[in-house]
């Protein structure tokens, strides 16, 4: 999988929002904010094509936490940014 182009992560007052740029098909409700952990696997992997093990990697060489809480916690990543169109 790989993140569309037209997503950029901004950080704004501390917050680390996504938004869409030159997308006139994209419906943007709402805003996705993200936390720290997930902005970081944003930053480490937009550009390139990823799987859900590079992206568990990624918070276990982190982050103090077991590969099986980083993998669910993934998973409902993942979900998140395919409802919102983010992901190829």
């Amino acid at each position: 999988m790989k993140i569309k182009e037209g997503f950029t992560l901004r950080t704004i007052c501390g917050n680390h929002i996504v938004v869409g740029e030159g997308l006139a098909l994209v419906n943007f409700d709402k805003m996705l904010s993200l936390n720290e952990s997930a902005a970081y696997l944003w930053e480490q992997v937009n550009g390139r094509d990823f799987t859900e093990d590079d992206l568990t990697n990624l918070l276990t060489d982190k982050y103090e936490v077991s590969e099986e809480k980083a993998r669910e916690d993934v998973r409902k990543m993942i979900i998140i940014w395919q409802e919102n169109g983010m992901l190829e």
